[in-house]
């Protein structure tokens, strides 16, 4: 019976032991007290269809806060073909704005271009073999924008789709019919559009003397490379990547990325939304390669309590005009508590979104919002182990009990099975 008695003992012993020094994740959710007036968001957007002079983020939240192109602590990057970084775009810088000439007869302008439709474009660019080409929007844009005199003047054309015009006007060389890129973007008075299109010519002819010189000692490979180089032929595709971060204040608001311009009027039907979402997080950024206490305290904390940022590699694509994603994300504060002390402690936000296509009129310019909402309450996920008074209390309660226990069983079986006396 003893041995039995040490052998209950032992085993339950271990076992209140490895109790002892296990621990467990709890959850519990408590009122925010969070007093701080802002809240920190961070994104990083891919636009796939959208130039980044055009890009612009604006802020507006329930307080009347409505901040318009918020360029500070934002990075704009122009993507090629591959989605790769090309051009850096800017940083805290505000879009230039184009300067323009007013024209006091402006009937006289009208002598010096020629209108260009739909029917006729295509006849006029195998009859010239290089045009300087305004498409503009008759409706927005008068006749006295940009017309300087010369026989290199822009030439007043209304195709949008066909062209892929994005914004009027757009000025746009053409060179035996093909569009050189990118477009003209500098300022649209006399001087400058005419410095532009001598500049072109020059190029031009350069390139004759060099193609007279180097006919047969090159390839077709080689000479047209060169006239690239020459006519400053740069593909331009259009997209874009935004990053950077936002401090918005603790009430519902939204932050959306809209095409948008000061010297351009934007064509609704081209404007493409799709993006992708690289990263979009709220609170101070967690960098797990260099915070070794983030590092430290997310390793102890289970997978469905990490919904930091939920979004990140999302692809929201746009198959029909006039459409747009808009984005609604609930965001929850959570406290992860894995000790006693600050060294263990840490304040993060995860958050839930949805996302739909919203449809626009077509005369309004879709955009791509993001709507948040901070929820009142808070999650508190920490560890929860036992206490060593707990501990001993158990070990007494065991040693005395299994004495007791056993005496009772001993005495019992003692009554049960002694001889009686005749």
């Amino acid at each position: 019976m003893s041995l039995c008695a040490m052998i209950i003992m032992g085993v339950l012993f271990l076992s209140e032991t490895w109790a002892f020094a296990s621990t467990r994740i709890a959850t519990s959710i408590v009122l925010d007290e969070n007093e701080e007036p802002q809240i920190r968001l961070n994104f990083n957007i891919t636009l796939l269809d959208l130039h980044c002079d055009y890009v612009s983020v604006d802020v507006w939240d329930a307080l009347g806060t409505n901040r318009q192109n918020v360029t500070k602590n934002v990075d704009k990057w122009q993507l090629d073909e591959a989605g790769a970084r090309r051009i850096f775009s800017g940083r805290n810088r505000e879009a230039r704005e184009v300067k323009h000439e007013e024209h006091e007869n402006a009937d006289e302008l009208q002598g010096h271009a020629v209108e260009l439709t739909k029917q006729n474009f295509p006849d006029f660019m195998k009859e010239h073999d290089m045009a300087f080409v305004d498409m503009f929007d008759p409706g927005a844009f008068g006749v006295n924008d940009s017309h300087p005199p010369g026989k290199s003047l822009p030439k007043r054309f209304k195709k949008k789709r066909e062209q892929k015009i994005m914004a009027f006007p757009t000025l746009r060389w053409y060179h035996a019919g093909q569009a050189v890129q990118p477009d003209y973007k500098m300022d649209r008075t006399v001087q400058a559009l005419v410095a532009y299109a001598k500049r072109k010519l020059e190029m031009d002819e350069k390139y004759k003397e060099w193609f007279s010189k180097n006919e047969h000692q090159t390839t077709p490979e080689e000479q047209d490379k060169k006239r690239q180089l020459y006519q400053q032929q740069r593909p331009e595709h259009p997209g874009c990547q935004v990053s950077g971060h936002l401090m918005v204040n603790r009430v519902p608001g939204n932050f959306h990325i809209e095409a948008k311009s000061k010297s351009h009027n934007l064509n609704a039907a081209m404007t493409n939304l799709s993006h992708v979402v690289n990263h979009l997080s709220f609170g101070p950024p967690i960098d797990l390669n260099q915070d070794r206490k983030a590092r430290r305290i997310l390793k102890q904390v289970p997978e469905e309590h990490r919904q930091f940022s939920p979004m990140d590699d999302s692809d929201y694509v746009t198959k029909q005009y006039h459409q747009a994603f808009h984005h609604y994300i609930k965001v929850v504060s959570t406290h992860l508590n894995m000790g006693t002390s600050d060294t263990n402690s840490l304040l993060t936000y995860q958050f839930l979104e949805q996302s739909q296509i919203v449809y626009y009129s077509e005369v309004n310019v879709p955009e791509a919002r993001f709507s948040y909402d901070l929820s009142p309450m808070s999650v508190v996920v920490e560890k929860e182990g036992r206490k060593w008074y707990d501990y001993l209390t158990s070990l007494c309660a065991i040693i005395g009990g299994t004495f007791t226990t056993l005496g009772l069983i001993d005495a019992t079986l003692y009554k049960v099975f002694k001889p009686k006396k005749l």
